[in-house]
């Protein structure tokens, strides 16, 4: 029986530890926190602020299992991650198991290969009690956070909302940028280009400084009519490009999603797997240092494979702010691995992560940039400059090419070299000299690489937290991904063409790029977010967020007494709390009033409703109950328009009769329905709801009959609570209201009654969700 027991979080990284480890060493998993703070409870002693835990009833076997197993052995080590989370781990596991703070042996390392493991088990440390207690204070301030402030919201706004110290700051970002985008007025200005050619046919387009207004790019056209140009100089100047550091948590996030499609959630995910099976090293890190082995190793490939010449060895420096734990970048374990089985979007990661640590290795692309300065032959203005960049020595992006943010103004796109026989006193004609009017746009909205780029840059945030935050205010509806449509506009072009007496203009429709899996704040997160920064202001304030994680650094290295600053901010919190709580406003928080129905005079607003955004006509003072009508799809509390609110007023309306019954229109909150008695039918995208006919809204009714009836595969007469049904994933049973699994190799249409009851009473019975409201981390 092996003396030694090792504890880690997953079960995938305990396999992989066991290929390491002799005989001597059992490997478990704990499956990651074994004790949390009670759920649906405040589970914090404000007298010191210390944590209230629980084992939960799902952890409860993991935690006896663990408990026999520690008992039998001689020595416990604790492997868990190595940051503030993994420190945390390892300190429940001793409190729960009866182990020695002092006494356990605690080994971490940042990649799962043997040498490092068996350096790990060679040099055991103790638990770091100031990580721990870091990790205690963001865990008991979110807590303070989410249960003071969401009941507030509660009762201000509507229930089952919820505050966060990172999530409402994030939210916040996004409607300030949406804000921002609303009040945006475009600037017009005009460009100029020109096509120019040699006596030989040569071609060259050319440019110059653009012109504020139409008035003075017809000037300059009229300036350049008829003349003969020239090239007055030429000048060569030659460029560097330096790669970039290798991945930490939020470069790899960023790059993951503009080169692989990949939401931060999948990022974080794939790079797991990876990581405990011994591909990558450990994957939440700000670090861009690499180890000297990996040093070694990625200049051995690059020289072996691409030459001497390619090879540069490099050390980055951290720069990013309250970078915390000293671990490595995130690469490969074995550079000279250049490809991996597994699942395509491993494969398709790894790949992302090999590349990008061998390029950082790798010597700086060399480039040359060509400029050709055009004048009329007299040396007059206007002034014109032609240019071209070419790649004399390729570097690094013979591997390895960054891209950028759809708003980033790097240009990563070689252009061809310039004709050699365009040479200084060169004659040119133009073909055709063109003003193009140009807008500015307006900022560009966060996608989620943008938005954990903006966190990371303010200072909000560790990488460890950036996935769930993203996550956390989409699954609550404060935020949702979509995509936004391009803005028709039209602009004026100005050409003048060679021999031509006049210049001509035209009018251009056009219409700006569709913006794509952007994060848009919905009505609900936008009114939360300005009651939070009305009201609690500290709270969603970027500097105190961000100064919130410089204090959690300084717990961590031992320089600040958690519970004393969790004290600071917990009493002027509270105060805060009492006085909102206080107030009484005429309008409920978030509520616009658009103005009044023609019909009965009442008054006419939107608000956000228990169910969400809502249209009203009357008030709670008059003897009539107010008339309710949910907003639809597109349409904001913060620009809907009185016509807009009364016109949804006019659903629920009967169509006709079929049948004797009532056929129905209404909208709902998954959008407009047709109805007749119990049965619903969803218009189709585009449909409206205000034109459908009796006749399509039966069509759509009919449909949804048959799709029903085909459904309902069988059902039996002897146990009539019970049927087979047709899902998603294929048939299942239903059985007194509870769904089950149907095995792959029964044939539903001839299977008996009674072997399905077999089938279900062999199955784990269905587990309730817990209920209660959620609060904000």
């Amino acid at each position: 029986m092996a003396s030694n027991l090792v504890i880690v979080e997953s079960p995938a990284k305990a396999k992989t530890l066991e290929r390491f480890l002799g005989g001597d060493y059992k490997v478990m998993s704990s499956y990651g926190h074994i004790r949390d703070l009670r759920s649906n409870e405040f589970s914090v002693d404000t007298k010191d602020f210390t944590p209230l835990y629980e084992i939960p009833a799902g952890k409860q076997k993991v935690v006896d299992d663990l408990k026999r197993a520690a008992r039998r052995a001689s020595d416990v080590w604790l492997a868990s991650d190595e940051d503030r989370e993994g420190e945390a781990i390892a300190w429940h596991l001793a409190q729960v198991l009866g182990l020695s703070v002092e006494g356990t042996k605690r080994i971490v390392f940042h990649e799962i290969t043997k040498p490092a493991i068996l350096h790990a088990v060679e040099n055991p440390r103790h638990i770091d009690v100031n990580l721990v207690n870091a990790q205690q204070a963001r865990r008991v301030l979110d807590r303070i956070v989410g249960f003071k402030i969401s009941p507030v919201l509660w009762r201000r706004i509507k229930p089952s909302l919820s505050a966060g110290r990172v999530q409402s700051v994030a939210v916040r970002l996004l409607v300030e940028r949406e804000r921002e985008i609303e009040r945006f007025v475009p600037e017009s200005s005009f460009r100029i280009t020109a096509s120019f050619r040699t006596a030989e046919g040569i071609t060259l387009c050319a440019e110059r400084a653009a012109c504020a207004d139409e008035e003075e790019a017809r000037r300059l056209l009229l300036v350049c009519k008829g003349r003969t140009f020239r090239i007055s100089d030429i000048t060569k100047k030659p460029l560097r490009r330096s790669p970039a550091p290798p991945f930490t948590t939020s470069t790899l996030q960023q790059e993951a999603a503009r080169k692989l499609g990949m939401t931060v959630a999948q990022t974080m995910m794939v790079a797991q797997r990876l990581y405990e099976a011994g591909i990558i090293t450990y994957m939440r890190t700000d670090s861009v240092n690499l180890s000297k082995l990996c040093l070694a190793d990625s200049r051995r490939q690059i020289v072996e494979h691409l030459g001497e010449r390619y090879a540069k060895t490099r050390n980055y420096q951290t720069r990013t702010k309250g970078a915390q734990e000293a671990h490595e970048a995130i690469r490969p374990t074995r550079m000279d691995v250049r490809q991996i089985d597994g699942r395509s979007d491993e494969k398709r990661l790894y790949d992302l992560i090999w590349k990008r640590t061998l390029a950082s290795q790798m010597a700086d692309a060399e480039l040359e940039k060509t400029t050709l300065h055009i004048l009329p032959e007299d040396g007059s203005e206007p002034a014109f400059s032609a240019g071209a960049q070419v790649v004399t020595f390729d570097g690094f992006l013979k591997v390895y090419r960054e891209s950028f943010d759809e708003d980033s103004q790097h240009d990563d796109e070689q252009t061809v070299p310039l004709d050699a026989a365009l040479t200084v006193g060169t004659t040119l004609n133009y073909s055709e000299i063109c003003a193009t009017q140009r807008f500015t746009r307006h900022p560009a909205r966060y996608n989620e690489a943008a938005l954990v780029h903006k966190l990371e840059e303010l200072g909000i945030g560790r990488p460890s937290t950036y996935a769930p935050t993203i996550s956390t205010i989409q699954q609550r509806a404060y935020v949702e991904r979509g995509d936004r449509p391009g803005t028709p506009f039209s602009y004026t072009q100005l050409t003048l063409a060679d021999k031509a007496s006049s210049i001509t203009a035209k009018t251009v429709n056009d219409c700006t790029p569709q913006e794509r899996n952007k994060l848009l704040p919905t009505d609900i997160g936008t009114v939360v977010t300005d009651f939070l920064v009305q009201n609690f202001p500290d709270i969603v304030d970027y500097a105190f967020t961000a100064n919130a994680e410089k204090g959690f650094d300084e717990i961590a290295l031992g320089h600040q007494d958690w519970r004393q600053q969790i004290a600071t901010f917990y009493n002027a919190l509270i105060e805060q709390c009492d006085t909102v709580s206080q107030q009484h406003g005429e309008h409920k928080a978030g509520e616009r009033l658009l103005g009044n129905d023609p019909q009965s005079g009442k008054p006419v607003s939107v608000k956000i409703g228990r169910y969400g955004p809502v249209a009203q006509i009357g008030s709670a003072n008059d003897d009539e109950k107010p008339r309710f009508a949910r907003l639809g799809r597109g349409q904001s509390i913060q620009s809907i328009t009185l016509d807009e609110a009364l016109s949804l007023f006019r659903l629920p309306r009967v169509l006709g009769q079929v049948d004797g019954e009532d056929v129905s229109v209404g909208s709902g909150r998954f959008g407009p329905y047709v109805r007749q008695s119990s049965l619903y039918a969803s218009l189709p995208k585009g449909g409206d709801p205000y034109t459908i006919s009796l006749d399509e809204a039966n069509d759509l009714l009919e449909k949804k009959r048959r799709e029903e009836a085909e459904r309902h595969m069988r059902q039996f007469p002897d146990v009539p609570e019970m049927e087979i049904l047709k899902g998603r994933w294929g048939p299942y049973l239903l059985y007194q209201g509870n769904n089950y699994r149907l095995p792959k190799d029964v044939d539903p249409m001839t299977i008996s009654a009674q072997e399905c009851l077999d089938i279900i009473a062999h199955q784990p019975a269905p587990t309730a969700k817990p209920k209660g409201r959620k609060r904000g981390k």
